[in-house]
Protein backbone atom coordinates (compact mmCIF):
# COMPACT_ATOMS: atom_id res chain seq x y z
CA UNK A 1 0.00 0.00 0.00
CA UNK A 2 2.68 2.20 0.74
CA UNK A 3 4.94 2.53 -2.27
CA UNK A 4 4.30 4.98 -4.37
CA UNK A 5 2.58 7.28 -2.41
CA UNK A 6 5.44 9.62 -0.83
CA UNK A 7 6.04 10.94 -4.64
CA UNK A 8 6.11 14.52 -2.66
CA UNK A 9 9.26 13.22 -1.12
CA UNK A 10 11.04 12.49 -4.39
CA UNK A 11 10.75 16.13 -5.12
CA UNK A 12 11.96 17.81 -2.84
CA UNK A 13 13.15 20.88 -4.35
CA UNK A 14 9.71 21.56 -6.58
CA UNK A 15 7.56 22.42 -3.96
CA UNK A 16 5.89 21.22 -0.45
CA UNK A 17 7.72 17.73 1.03
CA UNK A 18 7.26 15.82 3.85
CA UNK A 19 10.66 15.07 5.89
CA UNK A 20 13.31 13.08 3.62
CA UNK A 21 14.60 11.73 6.34
CA UNK A 22 11.76 9.77 7.58
CA UNK A 23 10.83 8.47 4.41
CA UNK A 24 12.73 5.07 5.19
CA UNK A 25 10.12 5.16 8.28
CA UNK A 26 6.95 5.28 6.17
CA UNK A 27 8.22 3.06 3.53
CA UNK A 28 9.59 0.15 5.78
CA UNK A 29 7.51 -3.42 5.27
CA UNK A 30 9.76 -4.80 8.00
CA UNK A 31 11.61 -4.09 11.45
CA UNK A 32 15.46 -4.60 11.81
CA UNK A 33 14.17 -8.49 13.19
CA UNK A 34 12.43 -8.60 10.03
CA UNK A 35 9.23 -8.79 11.43
CA UNK A 36 6.08 -7.15 9.39
CA UNK A 37 4.94 -3.80 10.94
CA UNK A 38 2.67 -3.97 12.65
CA UNK A 39 3.34 -0.61 15.21
CA UNK A 40 5.55 2.63 13.78
CA UNK A 41 6.54 4.55 16.37
CA UNK A 42 8.16 8.11 16.16
CA UNK A 43 9.37 9.58 19.40
CA UNK A 44 11.72 12.94 19.99
CA UNK A 45 11.38 16.25 21.06
CA UNK A 46 9.83 18.95 20.17
CA UNK A 47 10.17 21.19 16.60
CA UNK A 48 11.37 17.68 14.95
CA UNK A 49 8.66 17.40 12.56
CA UNK A 50 7.10 13.92 14.01
CA UNK A 51 3.38 15.07 13.68
CA UNK A 52 3.68 17.62 10.60
CA UNK A 53 5.31 14.37 8.86
CA UNK A 54 2.58 11.98 10.26
CA UNK A 55 -0.46 14.05 9.09
CA UNK A 56 1.09 14.69 5.58
CA UNK A 57 2.09 10.80 5.42
CA UNK A 58 -1.77 10.13 6.18
CA UNK A 59 -3.20 12.86 4.12
CA UNK A 60 -1.29 11.04 0.96
CA UNK A 61 -2.30 7.49 1.72
CA UNK A 62 -5.91 8.61 1.89
CA UNK A 63 -5.63 10.56 -1.67
CA UNK A 64 -4.38 6.93 -3.19
CA UNK A 65 -6.12 4.09 -1.16
CA UNK A 66 -9.48 3.96 0.98
CA UNK A 67 -8.30 3.89 3.83
CA UNK A 68 -10.14 4.39 7.93
CA UNK A 69 -7.96 6.80 9.89
CA UNK A 70 -8.53 6.62 13.37
CA UNK A 71 -6.92 9.84 15.01
CA UNK A 72 -6.86 9.14 18.82
CA UNK A 73 -5.13 11.09 21.75
CA UNK A 74 -5.58 11.03 25.57
CA UNK A 75 -8.18 13.74 26.18
CA UNK A 76 -10.04 15.77 23.54
CA UNK A 77 -12.67 17.82 24.93
CA UNK A 78 -12.91 19.83 20.90
CA UNK A 79 -12.01 18.88 17.93
CA UNK A 80 -9.68 21.84 17.43
CA UNK A 81 -7.73 19.60 20.41
CA UNK A 82 -6.99 17.04 17.80
CA UNK A 83 -4.60 16.10 15.03
CA UNK A 84 -7.87 17.66 12.81
CA UNK A 85 -6.31 21.05 12.38
CA UNK A 86 -2.80 19.14 11.31
CA UNK A 87 -4.82 17.77 8.87
CA UNK A 88 -6.21 20.14 7.34
CA UNK A 89 -3.52 22.26 7.49
CA UNK A 90 -1.34 19.63 5.42
CA UNK A 91 -4.27 18.84 2.96
CA UNK A 92 -4.10 22.82 1.95
CA UNK A 93 -0.40 23.21 1.89
CA UNK A 94 -0.24 20.49 -0.95
CA UNK A 95 -3.46 22.04 -2.65
CA UNK A 96 -5.69 18.94 -2.15
CA UNK A 97 -8.64 20.95 -0.30
CA UNK A 98 -10.78 20.17 -3.22
CA UNK A 99 -10.45 16.59 -2.98
CA UNK A 100 -11.68 16.51 0.75
CA UNK A 101 -14.82 17.29 2.76
CA UNK A 102 -13.95 18.84 6.11
CA UNK A 103 -16.91 18.67 8.09
CA UNK A 104 -16.99 19.93 11.77
CA UNK A 105 -15.75 16.05 13.15
CA UNK A 106 -14.80 14.56 10.18
CA UNK A 107 -12.61 14.28 6.97
CA UNK A 108 -13.74 12.32 4.33
CA UNK A 109 -11.91 11.76 0.46
CA UNK A 110 -14.34 12.73 -2.00
CA UNK A 111 -12.79 10.04 -4.71
CA UNK A 112 -11.06 7.20 -2.68
CA UNK A 113 -13.65 7.45 0.57
CA UNK A 114 -11.00 7.18 2.93
CA UNK A 115 -12.13 8.83 6.31
CA UNK A 116 -10.55 10.28 9.33
CA UNK A 117 -12.33 9.63 12.73
CA UNK A 118 -11.35 11.74 15.81
CA UNK A 119 -11.42 10.65 19.81
CA UNK A 120 -10.33 11.24 23.16
CA UNK A 121 -9.84 7.56 25.04
CA UNK A 122 -10.33 9.72 28.13
CA UNK A 123 -14.02 9.57 27.43
CA UNK A 124 -14.71 7.50 24.35
CA UNK A 125 -12.60 4.21 25.08
CA UNK A 126 -15.80 2.33 25.03
CA UNK A 127 -17.40 3.42 21.44
CA UNK A 128 -13.75 2.93 20.28
CA UNK A 129 -14.21 -0.71 21.02
CA UNK A 130 -17.10 -1.09 19.04
CA UNK A 131 -14.93 0.82 15.61
CA UNK A 132 -14.69 -1.56 12.66
CA UNK A 133 -12.48 -1.57 9.35
CA UNK A 134 -9.65 0.36 11.08
CA UNK A 135 -6.30 0.47 8.59
CA UNK A 136 -4.53 3.54 11.27
CA UNK A 137 -4.91 4.20 14.66
CA UNK A 138 -3.01 7.22 14.83
CA UNK A 139 -2.12 7.88 18.79
CA UNK A 140 -0.66 11.13 18.96
CA UNK A 141 0.86 12.63 22.52
CA UNK A 142 1.01 8.64 23.03
CA UNK A 143 2.89 9.58 26.38
CA UNK A 144 -0.51 9.49 27.98
CA UNK A 145 -1.29 6.32 26.82
CA UNK A 146 -2.25 3.78 29.70
CA UNK A 147 -1.87 -0.09 29.55
CA UNK A 148 -5.21 -0.69 29.97
CA UNK A 149 -6.06 1.74 26.98
CA UNK A 150 -3.90 -0.56 25.12
CA UNK A 151 -5.86 -3.76 25.96
CA UNK A 152 -8.31 -1.93 24.32
CA UNK A 153 -7.01 -0.94 21.02
CA UNK A 154 -4.39 -3.48 20.47
CA UNK A 155 -7.82 -6.08 19.61
CA UNK A 156 -9.69 -3.73 18.29
CA UNK A 157 -7.81 -2.67 15.55
CA UNK A 158 -7.27 -6.06 14.08
CA UNK A 159 -7.88 -5.71 10.09
CA UNK A 160 -5.63 -7.44 7.92
CA UNK A 161 -2.70 -5.23 7.57
CA UNK A 162 -3.85 -2.72 9.70
CA UNK A 163 -1.03 -0.22 11.94
CA UNK A 164 -0.57 1.82 15.12
CA UNK A 165 1.35 5.03 14.33
CA UNK A 166 2.25 5.87 18.21
CA UNK A 167 4.04 9.64 18.16
CA UNK A 168 4.91 10.77 21.57
CA UNK A 169 7.36 13.23 23.10
CA UNK A 170 8.76 11.28 26.16
CA UNK A 171 7.52 12.35 29.61
CA UNK A 172 8.86 9.88 32.25
CA UNK A 173 10.77 6.82 31.81
CA UNK A 174 7.92 4.97 34.20
CA UNK A 175 5.33 5.65 31.59
CA UNK A 176 3.67 2.68 30.01
CA UNK A 177 4.64 4.01 26.27
CA UNK A 178 8.13 4.72 26.64
CA UNK A 179 8.59 1.14 28.72
CA UNK A 180 5.98 -0.54 25.99
CA UNK A 181 7.21 0.84 23.02
CA UNK A 182 11.02 2.06 23.29
CA UNK A 183 12.46 0.06 26.27
CA UNK A 184 11.06 -3.09 25.21
CA UNK A 185 8.97 -2.73 21.81
CA UNK A 186 6.37 -5.76 21.39
CA UNK A 187 7.35 -7.88 18.33
CA UNK A 188 6.25 -6.47 14.91
CA UNK A 189 7.49 -2.51 15.92
CA UNK A 190 9.92 -0.26 14.26
CA UNK A 191 11.02 2.51 16.66
CA UNK A 192 12.48 5.81 14.74
CA UNK A 193 13.79 8.76 17.26
CA UNK A 194 13.95 11.89 15.88
CA UNK A 195 14.61 15.44 16.92
CA UNK A 196 15.46 19.24 15.30
CA UNK A 197 18.43 18.89 14.46
CA UNK A 198 16.85 16.39 11.59
CA UNK A 199 14.37 19.00 10.92
CA UNK A 200 14.85 20.89 7.72
CA UNK A 201 11.94 23.16 8.01
CA UNK A 202 13.16 24.51 11.10
CA UNK A 203 12.99 28.25 11.40
CA UNK A 204 15.51 30.54 12.14
CA UNK A 205 13.40 31.94 14.74
CA UNK A 206 12.71 28.22 16.12
CA UNK A 207 16.43 27.54 16.34
CA UNK A 208 17.13 30.59 18.31
CA UNK A 209 14.75 29.76 20.37
CA UNK A 210 16.17 26.39 21.11
CA UNK A 211 19.95 27.65 21.33
CA UNK A 212 18.23 29.67 23.99
CA UNK A 213 17.06 27.00 25.73
CA UNK A 214 20.14 25.09 25.63
CA UNK A 215 22.41 27.92 27.21
CA UNK A 216 19.71 28.01 30.28
CA UNK A 217 19.04 24.59 31.21
CA UNK A 218 20.98 21.71 29.82
CA UNK A 219 18.89 19.06 31.26
CA UNK A 220 15.47 20.15 30.30
CA UNK A 221 16.47 21.07 26.82
CA UNK A 222 17.38 17.24 26.13
CA UNK A 223 14.14 16.24 28.29
CA UNK A 224 12.34 19.01 26.00
CA UNK A 225 14.05 19.11 22.74
CA UNK A 226 16.13 15.99 22.59
CA UNK A 227 13.22 13.76 23.89
CA UNK A 228 15.52 12.23 26.74
CA UNK A 229 12.41 10.97 29.40
CA UNK A 230 12.81 12.64 32.72
CA UNK A 231 13.74 10.09 35.90
CA UNK A 232 11.66 12.03 38.06
CA UNK A 233 7.89 13.03 38.70
CA UNK A 234 7.54 16.05 40.88
CA UNK A 235 4.83 14.91 42.42
CA UNK A 236 6.22 11.60 43.85
CA UNK A 237 7.13 10.87 47.08
CA UNK A 238 10.47 9.39 46.02
CA UNK A 239 12.26 10.76 42.89
CA UNK A 240 13.98 8.23 40.63
CA UNK A 241 17.17 9.89 40.77
CA UNK A 242 17.28 9.45 44.20
CA UNK A 243 17.02 5.59 44.24
CA UNK A 244 19.05 5.32 41.40
CA UNK A 245 22.14 7.30 43.19
CA UNK A 246 21.65 4.67 46.07
CA UNK A 247 22.25 1.69 43.70
CA UNK A 248 26.01 0.75 45.62
CA UNK A 249 25.98 4.20 46.74
CA UNK A 250 27.53 2.27 50.09
CA UNK A 251 30.84 1.07 47.68
CA UNK A 252 31.03 4.25 46.05
CA UNK A 253 30.99 6.34 49.49
CA UNK A 254 33.17 3.29 51.26
CA UNK A 255 31.16 2.59 53.84
CA UNK A 256 31.29 -0.44 55.72
CA UNK A 257 27.63 -1.65 56.50
CA UNK A 258 26.74 -2.59 59.84
CA UNK A 259 23.49 -2.70 62.08
CA UNK A 260 20.52 -4.62 62.75
CA UNK A 261 18.89 -6.91 60.08
CA UNK A 262 15.48 -5.87 59.47
CA UNK A 263 12.61 -7.96 57.06
CA UNK A 264 9.72 -5.84 55.80
CA UNK A 265 6.59 -8.78 55.09
CA UNK A 266 4.18 -7.24 52.83
CA UNK A 267 1.36 -9.75 52.96
CA UNK A 268 -0.66 -10.62 49.79
CA UNK A 269 -4.35 -9.48 50.45
CA UNK A 270 -6.65 -11.03 48.01
CA UNK A 271 -6.39 -11.28 43.80
CA UNK A 272 -3.73 -10.55 41.62
CA UNK A 273 -1.82 -9.21 44.89
CA UNK A 274 1.58 -11.11 46.07
CA UNK A 275 3.69 -11.12 49.03
CA UNK A 276 6.90 -9.55 49.46
CA UNK A 277 9.61 -9.31 51.65
CA UNK A 278 12.72 -6.92 51.44
CA UNK A 279 15.43 -7.52 53.87
CA UNK A 280 17.85 -4.69 55.40
CA UNK A 281 21.22 -4.85 56.60
CA UNK A 282 21.93 -1.33 58.64
CA UNK A 283 21.50 1.12 55.89
CA UNK A 284 21.89 -1.15 53.07
CA UNK A 285 18.74 -3.28 51.20
CA UNK A 286 20.21 -6.80 50.20
CA UNK A 287 17.48 -9.23 49.34
CA UNK A 288 14.01 -9.08 47.99
CA UNK A 289 11.64 -11.60 47.18
CA UNK A 290 8.27 -11.94 45.66
CA UNK A 291 5.80 -14.71 45.64
CA UNK A 292 2.15 -15.53 44.75
CA UNK A 293 0.10 -16.55 47.63
CA UNK A 294 -3.40 -16.89 48.23
CA UNK A 295 -5.09 -15.76 52.02
CA UNK A 296 -5.80 -19.31 52.70
CA UNK A 297 -1.52 -20.15 52.52
CA UNK A 298 -0.71 -17.37 54.85
CA UNK A 299 1.01 -19.79 57.17
CA UNK A 300 3.22 -20.99 54.40
CA UNK A 301 4.19 -17.81 53.56
CA UNK A 302 4.68 -16.71 57.55
CA UNK A 303 6.75 -19.64 57.54
CA UNK A 304 9.07 -18.89 54.44
CA UNK A 305 9.34 -15.38 56.09
CA UNK A 306 10.41 -17.00 59.85
CA UNK A 307 12.52 -19.00 58.04
CA UNK A 308 14.48 -16.33 56.41
CA UNK A 309 14.51 -14.48 59.45
CA UNK A 310 15.96 -17.53 61.51
CA UNK A 311 18.88 -17.78 58.64
CA UNK A 312 20.11 -14.19 59.03
CA UNK A 313 19.02 -13.46 62.40
CA UNK A 314 16.63 -10.85 61.50
CA UNK A 315 13.52 -8.95 63.11
CA UNK A 316 10.37 -9.20 60.73
CA UNK A 317 7.95 -6.23 60.42
CA UNK A 318 4.55 -6.98 58.61
CA UNK A 319 1.82 -5.33 57.50
CA UNK A 320 -0.79 -5.87 60.09
CA UNK A 321 -3.96 -4.51 58.45
CA UNK A 322 -6.03 -7.26 56.56
CA UNK A 323 -5.25 -10.46 55.98
CA UNK A 324 -1.74 -9.37 57.90
CA UNK A 325 -3.57 -9.02 60.99
CA UNK A 326 -2.79 -12.57 61.57
CA UNK A 327 1.05 -13.04 60.96
CA UNK A 328 1.70 -12.31 64.34
CA UNK A 329 -0.12 -15.11 65.72
CA UNK A 330 1.09 -17.38 63.08
CA UNK A 331 4.80 -16.22 63.60
CA UNK A 332 4.03 -17.07 67.32
CA UNK A 333 3.11 -20.13 66.46
CA UNK A 334 6.37 -20.98 64.37
CA UNK A 335 8.55 -19.67 67.61
CA UNK A 336 6.64 -21.92 69.92
CA UNK A 337 6.95 -24.77 67.69
CA UNK A 338 10.97 -24.65 67.39
CA UNK A 339 11.11 -25.30 71.10
CA UNK A 340 11.94 -22.92 74.13
CA UNK A 341 15.54 -23.65 73.72
CA UNK A 342 15.71 -21.27 69.65
CA UNK A 343 15.86 -18.17 69.78
CA UNK A 344 12.52 -16.87 68.82
CA UNK A 345 12.45 -14.48 66.27
CA UNK A 346 11.38 -10.74 67.20
CA UNK A 347 8.32 -9.31 65.20
CA UNK A 348 5.88 -6.28 65.05
CA UNK A 349 2.79 -5.09 63.75
CA UNK A 350 2.93 -2.13 60.95
CA UNK A 351 -0.20 -0.56 61.02
CA UNK A 352 0.00 2.29 58.20
CA UNK A 353 -3.28 3.79 58.88
CA UNK A 354 -1.91 4.05 62.56
CA UNK A 355 -0.47 7.02 65.07
CA UNK A 356 2.76 8.47 63.89
CA UNK A 357 6.39 7.79 65.34
CA UNK A 358 7.61 10.27 68.07
CA UNK A 359 4.42 12.53 67.93
CA UNK A 360 5.52 16.06 69.57
CA UNK A 361 8.91 15.51 67.66
CA UNK A 362 9.13 18.54 65.21
CA UNK A 363 9.50 17.41 61.70
CA UNK A 364 13.00 18.73 60.46
CA UNK A 365 11.88 19.26 56.34
CA UNK A 366 8.89 21.25 57.53
CA UNK A 367 8.53 24.99 57.34
CA UNK A 368 7.26 26.18 59.33
CA UNK A 369 8.35 23.96 61.84
CA UNK A 370 5.46 21.45 62.33
CA UNK A 371 5.42 18.56 64.74
CA UNK A 372 4.94 14.29 63.65
CA UNK A 373 1.22 14.55 64.76
CA UNK A 374 0.68 17.90 63.05
CA UNK A 375 2.65 17.02 59.40
CA UNK A 376 1.83 13.18 58.86
CA UNK A 377 -1.15 12.18 58.30
CA UNK A 378 -0.65 8.38 59.53
CA UNK A 379 2.22 6.16 60.07
CA UNK A 380 2.50 5.19 56.64
CA UNK A 381 3.27 9.07 55.44
CA UNK A 382 5.77 9.57 57.78
CA UNK A 383 7.27 5.79 56.73
CA UNK A 384 7.78 6.96 52.79
CA UNK A 385 9.04 10.44 53.77
CA UNK A 386 11.50 9.01 56.47
CA UNK A 387 12.96 6.69 53.59
CA UNK A 388 12.23 9.62 51.00
CA UNK A 389 14.54 11.89 53.15
CA UNK A 390 17.18 9.44 53.43
CA UNK A 391 17.28 8.60 49.49
CA UNK A 392 17.25 12.65 49.36
CA UNK A 393 20.16 12.91 51.52
CA UNK A 394 21.96 9.53 49.79
CA UNK A 395 21.68 11.49 46.30
CA UNK A 396 23.37 14.76 48.08
CA UNK A 397 26.38 12.64 49.30
CA UNK A 398 26.84 11.18 46.26
CA UNK A 399 26.30 14.06 44.11
CA UNK A 400 27.21 16.75 46.13
CA UNK A 401 29.79 15.49 48.70
CA UNK A 402 27.60 16.68 51.28
CA UNK A 403 28.43 14.18 54.67
CA UNK A 404 25.59 12.24 56.64
CA UNK A 405 25.49 9.23 58.88
CA UNK A 406 25.00 5.30 57.89
CA UNK A 407 22.01 5.68 59.25
CA UNK A 408 21.03 8.70 57.45
CA UNK A 409 21.10 7.21 54.39
CA UNK A 410 19.94 4.26 52.49
CA UNK A 411 21.96 1.65 50.16
CA UNK A 412 20.30 -0.83 47.96
CA UNK A 413 22.74 -3.75 46.28
CA UNK A 414 22.79 -3.56 42.76
CA UNK A 415 22.53 -7.58 42.83
CA UNK A 416 18.65 -7.04 44.63
CA UNK A 417 16.56 -9.56 43.29
CA UNK A 418 13.27 -7.62 41.19
CA UNK A 419 15.80 -4.20 41.43
CA UNK A 420 14.07 -2.72 38.49
CA UNK A 421 10.61 -3.53 39.35
CA UNK A 422 11.08 -2.04 42.73
CA UNK A 423 12.53 0.75 41.42
CA UNK A 424 9.60 1.72 39.43
CA UNK A 425 6.99 0.87 42.60
CA UNK A 426 9.20 3.28 44.99
CA UNK A 427 9.32 6.30 42.89
CA UNK A 428 5.60 5.66 41.92
CA UNK A 429 3.06 6.84 44.81
CA UNK A 430 2.31 10.61 44.92
CA UNK A 431 2.14 12.88 47.89
CA UNK A 432 -1.53 13.43 48.90
CA UNK A 433 -3.44 15.13 51.79
CA UNK A 434 -6.05 14.69 53.86
CA UNK A 435 -8.98 17.48 54.85
CA UNK A 436 -7.04 18.27 57.80
CA UNK A 437 -4.51 19.33 55.60
CA UNK A 438 -1.83 16.47 56.30
CA UNK A 439 0.24 14.86 54.15
CA UNK A 440 0.07 11.38 53.10
CA UNK A 441 1.10 8.95 50.30
CA UNK A 442 -1.50 7.62 47.15
CA UNK A 443 -3.40 4.72 48.21
CA UNK A 444 -3.11 1.45 46.83
CA UNK A 445 -6.84 1.68 45.64
CA UNK A 446 -6.05 5.42 44.24
CA UNK A 447 -2.69 3.61 42.08
CA UNK A 448 -5.31 0.82 40.89
CA UNK A 449 -7.62 3.69 39.20
CA UNK A 450 -8.35 3.79 35.61
CA UNK A 451 -8.09 7.35 35.68
CA UNK A 452 -5.03 7.78 37.26
CA UNK A 453 -2.83 10.29 35.65
CA UNK A 454 -0.01 7.54 34.18
CA UNK A 455 -2.73 4.54 34.13
CA UNK A 456 -3.71 2.25 36.73
CA UNK A 457 -0.63 0.67 38.79
CA UNK A 458 0.01 -2.55 39.92
CA UNK A 459 0.32 -2.64 43.66
CA UNK A 460 3.67 -1.75 44.91
CA UNK A 461 4.15 -4.66 47.57
CA UNK A 462 8.06 -4.82 46.92
CA UNK A 463 8.20 -1.13 47.54
CA UNK A 464 5.44 -1.63 50.64
CA UNK A 465 8.37 -4.25 52.27
CA UNK A 466 10.97 -1.95 51.63
CA UNK A 467 9.05 1.13 53.62
CA UNK A 468 8.42 -1.24 56.71
CA UNK A 469 12.06 -2.52 56.59
CA UNK A 470 13.16 1.13 57.16
CA UNK A 471 10.06 2.72 58.67
CA UNK A 472 10.61 4.86 61.58
CA UNK A 473 10.25 3.11 65.19
CA UNK A 474 10.22 -0.06 63.74
CA UNK A 475 12.71 -2.47 66.09
CA UNK A 476 10.86 -5.42 66.33
CA UNK A 477 9.23 -6.77 69.72
CA UNK A 478 11.01 -8.80 71.75
CA UNK A 479 8.94 -12.23 72.08
CA UNK A 480 9.55 -13.70 75.78
CA UNK A 481 8.90 -16.91 76.88
CA UNK A 482 5.97 -16.42 79.02
CA UNK A 483 4.31 -14.54 75.70
CA UNK A 484 5.18 -17.72 74.22
CA UNK A 485 3.34 -19.47 76.62
CA UNK A 486 0.28 -18.00 76.74
CA UNK A 487 -0.16 -17.45 72.79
Amino acid sequence: MIEGTLHACRRAAEGPTLNPVLRPFWLAKRNERGESIRNRVLYGGRASSKSWDAAGFAVYLACNYKIRVLCARQFQNKIEESVYSLLVLQIERFGLRDQFRILDNKIIHRRTGSEFLFYGLWRHISEIKSLEGVDICWLEEAHALTAEQWEVLEPTVRKEGSQFWIIFNPRLSTDFAWRRFVVSPPRGTLVRQINYTENPFLSRTMTDVIDAAKAEDADEFEHIYLGVPRDDDDDAVIKRSWIMAAIDAHKTLGIEISGSMRIGFDVADSGSDKCATIRAHGPLACDAGQWKAGEHELLKSATRVWDQAREHGADITFDSIGVGAMTGGKINELNQAAGPRATPVRHTGFNAGGAVDRPDQIYGRSHPPRSNKDFFANLKAQAWWSVADRFRNTFNAVHSDMTFRPDEMIFIDSNLPHLNQLIDELCTPKRDFDNAGKVKVESKKDLAKANRVGGPQPSPNLADAFVMAFAPGRRGMQISPEALAAA
